[in-house]
């Protein structure tokens, strides 16, 4: 018995789809990238957090296992994203890997979807000099990296889950990049913008990474207000009548 042909309404709904899941942000922010997120690197992740909720987006913080290498490091940058998975395939992959290194652009955040990978590096010290030199701000990596001592001596922001001195080569295999990417319960597409610091890692979505900015920016002042006030010995009900929070 043959299979019915698709109809075009289904084929329709099959492009609706597609145009949802794998959609590309393209807008342009008011300001220079690197003006937006020099700014963004000066706030820090609840303040944003807390911006998205009123926005109703509360699952734009990536797994909290996803930390960075040193509590200091802060990073804010264009997502730039890679997706490989365990694979003991190793031809074609470093040619694949330079097209992609190639096409690296400056102000990005470099955010690597490893499909669930335990057990090799994806990152190291060649990938953190060659980043460095492309104007990339730093990388997310969920899963593995190495040449730890390497990657801290050049200074290079970088969010991770484990060490291990594995390699990638006969472990993992690059299979896209610059497409969406699903890391927990984070769709990270190419463009939006990357915000890390000592609390993890907020994707905030291209279309009002500006707006969020402008409020997580007011919000800061705000709060310089509420410590103000918490410190000159204020009560909680004189606080909270001055528009202020705990």
């Amino acid at each position: 018995m043959s299979k019915p042909l698709q109809t075009e309404a289904t084929m329709m709904k099959l492009e609706d789809l597609i145009r949802t899941r794998e959609r590309i942000p393209d807008c342009e922010f008011p300001i220079p990238v690197r003006e937006l997120c020099e700014r963004y690197e000066k706030l820090y992740t609840g303040a944003i957090n807390d911006v998205l909720r009123e926005r109703c987006l509360l699952d734009q913080n990536l797994p909290s296992d996803i930390m960075p290498l040193r509590d200091e490091m802060t990073v804010c940058g264009i997502a730039f994203t890679v997706k490989s998975a365990p694979n003991v395939m190793i031809r074609g992959e470093m040619t694949f890997r330079a097209q992609m290194l190639d096409e690296m652009k400056p102000e990005g955040v470099v955010v690597w979807d490893t499909s669930g990978d335990t057990e090799a590096s994806l990152w190291g010290g060649v990938m953190t000099a060659t980043a460095l030199q492309k104007g990339i701000r730093g990388a997310v990596i969920a899963g593995g990296i190495r040449d730890t001592r390497q990657i801290l001596e050049q200074k290079f922001p970088i969010f991770y889950k484990y060490r291990t001195s594995n390699g990638s080569l006969g472990r993992c295999l690059i299979t896209h990049y610059q497409v969406p990417v699903k890391i927990g319960k984070v769709t990270v597409r190419p463009g939006d913008v990357i915000f890390g610091d000592i609390d993890g890692v907020l994707c905030i979505p291209r279309e009002i990474a500006y707006e969020v900015l402008l409020r997580a920016e007011g919000i800061e002042r705000q709060e310089i207000d509420i410590f103000k006030w918490v410190r000159s010995g204020e009560t909680i009900e004189e606080i909270s009548r001055k528009g202020g929070y705990f």
